[in-house]
């Protein structure tokens, strides 16, 4: 069981190595980088490559570990034993099964995406370790214990929007997936907008990296952002001249696919007006 990237996923030698050690290892394979490098992308074709299913378990502010494995309903229960319910003798008519649970009885080995973990809180990674670990945890309402039949690949997510505790780390494989390079770009382009023109992409993602290694940039564009400029380049049949940028048109074409703060776009109009008074 080898993944070796997708007709629809361009794969880095480094990230498939790092996808089949974790496979390897049985042990959550933890994918940090930007938002838009395609770490929750690379879960789905990681389940399409190897004819798997996937389970994807979306992490908010406000996600508690336990919902990842079951929520017992007691005030329904109440409620229900109140009006005279026969569901009251069986409580596991008020058990929820969370996205773990639902993995670990699965009939066949799926993927399991926990996606974003560093949205939830700072305890949320601790409180799953020797669930995620020992792959089974123990139901007190029912007095029974949930153990994977088949152990799911665990691929986790995170934006570093805050550290990750190191007891939690140390049961997973990590990988950084770095922002891609322009040989590599060209590459992901191409797959999504196949027999694109040479020239169109040459220059625009020439004016792209160097949207983002122009300092002060508050949010560096990402490849999910690139990929929707040029959509819209191509929807508008935009040739290389037309995104020539010059003193007063400092702002690059369609900017609002590439610039989502205020912040930027001031910064090529103070660009353009500096521009201007050297004219």
């Amino acid at each position: 069981m080898k993944f070796q990237g997708t007709d629809a996923y361009v794969a880095t030698e480094d990230l498939t190595v790092a996808v089949n050690a974790a496979v390897t290892l049985e042990r959550p394979l933890l994918v940090k980088g930007e938002p838009g490098t395609g770490k929750t992308e690379l879960a789905r074709q990681v389940a399409n490559a190897l004819g798997l299913r996937m389970i994807e378990w979306n992490i908010k502010s406000t996600t508690k570990a336990q919902q990842g494995l079951y929520e017992y309903d007691a005030v329904s229960r109440l409620r229900d034993s109140q009006l005279g319910d026969e569901r009251v003798h069986d409580v596991r008519n008020y058990i929820k099964k969370g996205k773990l649970w639902e993995a670990f009885e699965a009939g066949e080995k799926v993927v399991l995406l926990i996606d974003e973990i560093d949205k939830a809180d700072i305890e949320f990674p601790n409180d799953l370790l020797q669930e995620l670990d020992k792959m089974e945890f123990y139901v007190y309402e029912t007095g029974e214990t949930i153990a994977a039949q088949n152990r799911p690949i665990v691929i986790i997510t995170s934006n570093n929007e805050k550290e990750l505790p190191d007891a939690f780390l140390r049961r997973c494989f990590f990988h950084y997936i770095r922002f891609p390079e322009a040989d590599t770009m060209k590459k992901i382009v191409e797959v999504h907008h196949p027999g694109i023109k040479e020239a169109l992409l040459t220059t625009a993602l020439t004016q792209f990296y160097e949207i983002r290694d122009m300092a002060g940039l508050k949010k560096k564009p990402s490849t999910s952002e690139v990929l929707d400029w040029l959509k819209l380049l191509l929807a508008e049949d935009l040739s290389p001249e037309d995104l020539k940028r010059d003193g007063p048109n400092a702002l690059p074409k369609l900017h609002g696919a590439l610039l989502k703060n205020e912040q930027d776009v001031h910064l090529f109009e103070r660009l353009a007006f500096m521009a201007r008074r050297g004219g």
